[in-house]
């Protein structure tokens, strides 16, 4: 009988010793979640182990099938080009299936909300509040266009408004967003930052919403995040998304 694949979560990595704990915190969390399921993790850059080393280790295991999660919330240039990359330089034996990146979902959007409230902004509050939807920021217009829809949907879920701003590469600016919404009549103006763990960008993120009254978390290591991940895991196995070059 075939066993179950192995999830292998995918982080980008960072210098800042705070995202690496997060990612390990999430995955902590998916584990207790689906006690059956072994899930490894493997940094792009930066920190170890990283993916390739992961792969090596589970082929010389004697593992066959892999599910490869990437922990990006939007399809950009990670998701495309960097992770496929890395995969096809898998050991052959494996036959991996990259699983889709965790946003949209209404989940996340829950997350969101989780965070905004232990923030200290009163649910009662949610009709009368403006809130900015702060993303990391992409070079790649699919991922600006994504994050738009996805304030516009958060919107209908009874907000005042919400606007989308971007830590880089994109506009508008943290800052500029939170002034949008004083200018536009907002009783309070929250930032429920689109990220997953701390770092630089994050930090820039917390710095743009000096002049806001609220400021969340980064999503890190949520429930709703990790139902997510397991999630993606599921879709991703169900439909053998097996990579054309491995799928010997």
């Amino acid at each position: 009988m075939r066993t179950k694949p192995v999830l292998l979560v995918i982080a980008h990595g960072s210098r800042d010793p705070r995202h690496a704990a997060t990612v390990h915190a999430l995955v902590r969390r998916v584990r207790s979640l689906r006690p059956g399921l072994r899930v490894e993790t493997g940094f792009l850059d930066f920190n170890i182990p990283s993916v390739h080393g992961v792969l090596e280790s589970l082929a010389a295991e004697g593992v066959r099938d892999v599910v490869a999660l990437p922990l990006l919330l939007t399809r950009a240039f990670h998701a495309k080009a960097d992770i496929p990359a890395v995969l096809q330089g898998a050991p052959p034996r494996l036959r991996i299936r990259q699983a889709d990146v965790l946003g949209p979902s209404p989940l996340l959007l829950s997350a969101l909300e989780r965070r905004l409230y232990e923030a200290g902004l009163p649910p009662a509050d949610k009709s009368s509040t403006g809130v900015v939807l702060a993303s990391a920021g992409s070079t790649d217009p699919e991922a600006i266009a994504v994050i738009a829809d996805i304030a516009r949907e958060w919107r209908r879920t009874g907000w005042y408004a919400v606007r989308p701003a971007f830590a880089s590469a994109a506009l508008p600016r943290t800052e500029d967003a939170v002034r949008e919404l004083r200018e536009l009549g907002c009783a309070r103006v929250a930032v429920a930052p689109y990220v997953l763990a701390p770092g630089f960008l994050p930090d820039r993120i917390a710095r743009g919403a000096a002049q806001a009254d609220v400021l969340a978390d980064v999503l890190g290591p949520t429930p709703e995040v990790a139902r997510v991940l397991l999630e993606r895991h599921d879709e991703a196995s169900e439909k053998l998304l097996v990579l054309p070059s491995m799928s010997a």
